[in-house]
């Protein structure tokens, strides 16, 4: 329907207004009839994918060259002068279809997200949120000039994480603690930040007439099929069913290390005194290991990372300048991802690229869906994007050996698997601690306003949820953690979702133990549909249920207790 629209990156990022406002108006000008509208919602479709793609490639490039003034302004740019029009024209879309009273064929889903997006846009809200975004580009900054000095030499963050897996521990403590001063430096910088992101965010919920702000990102993030209060449930469950076997897993580390209490700086190093996993040399052997895993998970996820690996849809190393974490993002025009993340040279690289590897596949299965707003990462429920991701550990564990073209000898193949699953089990309840924080924030904003308010909830939460280590003395640095968690700062309400996914993915799992194969396809058709179908048959699809309960969550921690016994034995 839309002609002359650019294909290729360097073309799309040369887009102006003046580009894209005559596709909006032509979009606008057609009367919307039972025999157009699927075709007129492929032209919109087409137009949000240009939008998107070049966002992501701005965004991008801001996260890896945090210092980069060009960088920087071109982001801006767009963010100031191009989404807000963007946005507000794409709202006459919305409001064009909801009121023609059409019902495009295929599109309940994708319908039912634009009322809710319609619902809550309010014009008043577009520079809030061009200076919210703003915001979360210096909280990148931030965090990306973070370097540590360590025996001479400057280390990111990242790099110092590879001193904790280290035999000896005064090294570990030392690292632990060189790290956190540095962070501490930015404290203030940070809880500045903070009350900024704070006002940004009261303001638009206000503006759209919302009791608070969760009430908009419920909306936001199309969370049709839970409440807050189920959330609190999870909570509980993971409180009643999942702390006590975390509990167990720390007494046994305390004594198999010999330690008084376990300490922030014990958790990483292998409770066997063994050397840490050391998976690769460079990173073409990781690249070129990564891609014989995921050819034996199934060979379709072979080719889409070569393809990654062709079209340098790949940055892995870690630098100065660069944002921390991992993350995997679209663009929509191509429909290629992209994989984010800092390399440390430990078997945390690993469970990274699988992570990240599952988001990946999940953008190549679900090109396929004609609509951008039931096919964009933006539309597609994070709680089953997570599935994608998480599953993907799970269903590879078995080829990450030598033997299948991997990393290991079985035996670390055993000691890899055995730390991934304590670490879902330990996840468990770090996700609540985050969870419930967010909640507090958004039902206490005059309290959460104030960034020490805030430190002292934090360290009462974490007492609550992560009771077995022994911060004693390091009451600060527990206190200002939250610093460090991007996604309470930079995507509010976005975490739980990890949680949920990990009892969706955990559930897949005990199916590919029975048949792995039959395992696979399902999750491939599952992460083929988009968001064409609701959440709850979204894990249907996938073999499994959305659920919060207790019964549902332990029995995947039994089954995590089972194979974890079974790998002990491999291991030794």
């Amino acid at each position: 329907m839309l002609k002359d629209l650019p294909s290729a990156p360097d073309a799309i990022l040369a887009m102006e207004w003046a580009d894209y406002e005559p596709h909006f108006k032509s979009l606008q000008s057609i009367q919307l009839i039972s025999e157009n509208v699927n075709d007129w919602l492929l032209g919109w479709s087409a137009l949000a994918d240009r939008l998107d793609e070049q966002y992501t490639r701005l965004y991008i490039a801001t996260t890896q060259f945090t210092n980069a003034e060009d960088v920087k302004k071109r982001f801006n740019h767009f963010v100031e002068s191009l989404q807000p029009q963007a946005r507000a024209e794409d709202q006459k879309l919305k409001e064009k279809l909801l009121t023609s009273g059409l019902q495009p064929a295929h599109f309940k889903i994708g319908l039912k997200k634009l009322r809710a997006e319609a619902d809550i846009f309010k014009q008043a809200n577009l520079d809030l949120l061009v200076e919210e975004q703003k915001l979360v580009t210096e909280y990148f900054r931030i965090q990306g000039s973070q370097t540590i000095l360590w025996e001479g030499e400057e280390r990111t963050p990242s790099q110092m994480y590879t001193l904790l897996f280290e035999r000896d521990r005064a090294t570990r403590e030392k690292a632990w603690r060189v790290e956190a001063d540095a962070r501490l430096k930015n404290r203030d910088e940070v809880n500045e930040l903070w009350k900024k992101f704070m006002a940004v965010r009261l303001k638009i919920a206000d503006n759209a007439g919302l009791p608070n702000y969760r009430s908009y990102m419920w909306a936001q993030r199309f969370r049709f099929d839970y409440s807050p209060e189920d959330c609190k449930t999870f909570h509980k469950a993971i409180e009643d069913v999942v702390i006590p076997v975390v509990k167990r897993i720390y007494e046994k580390r305390r004594q198999k290390l010999g330690l008084e209490s376990v300490r922030p700086w014990d958790q990483e190093v292998d409770i066997s005194n063994a050397s840490p996993l050391k998976p690769y040399q460079t990173l073409d052997e990781f690249k070129s290991k990564s891609k014989d895993i995921f050819t034996k998970v199934d060979p379709k996820f072979g080719e889409y990372f070569q393809t990654m690996i062709a079209e340098n849809l790949l940055d892995l190393d870690s630098r100065k300048n660069k944002a921390p974490g991992g993350y995997n993002l679209i663009y929509g025009v191509s429909k290629r991802p992209f994989i984010f993340m800092n390399n440390s040279g430990t078997h945390s690289d690993v469970a990274t690229i699988l992570h990240e590897g599952g988001h990946a596949f999940h953008a190549f299965e679900a090109g396929v869906v004609p609509y951008f707003h039931e096919r964009s990462e933006n539309y597609v429920p994070a709680e089953f994007a997570e599935v994608a991701s998480i599953a993907m550990g799970l269903l590879a564990s078995p080829y990450i050996t030598k033997e299948h073209g991997g990393f290991y000898t079985e035996a670390e193949a055993a000691r890899a698997h055995l730390e991934h699953l304590e670490g879902i089990i330990s996840f468990w309840p770090y996700m609540a601690l985050v969870d419930a924080f967010q909640h507090w924030i958004y039902e206490n904003p005059k309290d959460s306003s104030d960034p020490i308010l805030c430190e002292n909830q934090w360290g009462e939460l974490w007492d609550r949820f992560i009771p077995s280590i022994d911060f004693s003395g390091l009451e600060v640095a527990k206190k200002t953690f939250w610093h460090r968690q991007m996604h309470i700062h930079t995507i509010p309400f976005y975490y739980i979702e990890y949680g949920l996914a990990q009892l969706g993915a955990l559930q897949v799992w005990a199916n590919a133990l029975k048949d792995q194969q039959q395992a696979v396809a399902k999750y491939r058709k599952a992460l083929a549909l988009g968001s064409t179908v609701s959440l709850p048959e979204l894990f249907q699809a996938a073999g499994a249920k959305f659920a919060f309960d207790a019964q549902t969550l332990k029995t995947c921690v039994d089954l995590i207790e089972a194979q974890m016994e079974i790998l002990e034995q491999v291991k030794e």
